[in-house]
């Protein structure tokens, strides 16, 4: 159980680790486009997690890193053809960002972190722990910049358009809003 809520709050990926930046503050100008590259990236950390626990064993040292970016390149692949077949909008919105998942920092950290060292099933349980945590803050960031940019919360209107402020749509807004979850979070971590 602690292996599993580690990830939400203890050493949330985004919010105590400073991981995974460039989707942070790129995708999460909207909920869903948080929820959205959140979850493939879960998806992509468990099955990656999975298979570098399984063969590594028969992986020389030397090729080591290699072959652990090779395994998560093919589940990216995996993830991008699923999404770009069942869910062309949120593939179309999110664009460069599927395939980065390869180089998050995130998912090789962990293979190589905890998933080298340990069995299948407690490295299926870091990858979504760390996945769903990457998620939560991703929502919780495109959440926060949506309603106050354009006065909308996962596509939904809350308040008039015209009094959304623009800065939180705009890059310099994911770093304010960002900077503030920071802050909160550490707190509550120290309290």
């Amino acid at each position: 159980m602690n292996n599993f809520t580690k990830g939400f709050f203890r050493e949330n990926p985004i919010f105590v680790l400073l991981l995974g930046m460039c989707p942070t503050l790129g995708v999460t100008s909207s909920a869903i486009n948080g929820l959205g590259m959140g979850l493939a990236t879960t998806f992509v950390l468990v099955m990656a997690n999975m298979s570098v626990s399984m063969v590594k064993n028969v992986i020389p040292d030397k090729v080591r890193i290699p072959s652990f970016i090779v395994i998560i390149a093919a589940f990216v692949t995996v993830v991008e053809l699923l999404m770009q077949a069942y869910l062309p909008a949120l593939f179309k919105s999110l664009g460069l960002f599927i395939p980065l998942i390869v180089v998050n920092c995130i998912v090789l950290g962990r293979a190589e972190a905890f998933a080298s060292k340990n069995n299948v099933v407690s490295s299926a349980i870091d990858g979504a722990s760390m996945g769903l945590g990457f998620s939560l803050a991703l929502t919780m960031l495109g959440a926060i910049r949506e309603f106050l940019g354009s006065g909308m919360m996962f596509g939904i209107r809350i308040y008039p358009e015209d009094y959304g402020m623009l800065l939180f749509v705009l890059a310099p807004g994911a770093f304010i809003a960002l900077g503030y979850l920071i802050a909160i979070i550490n707190k509550l971590r120290k309290a």
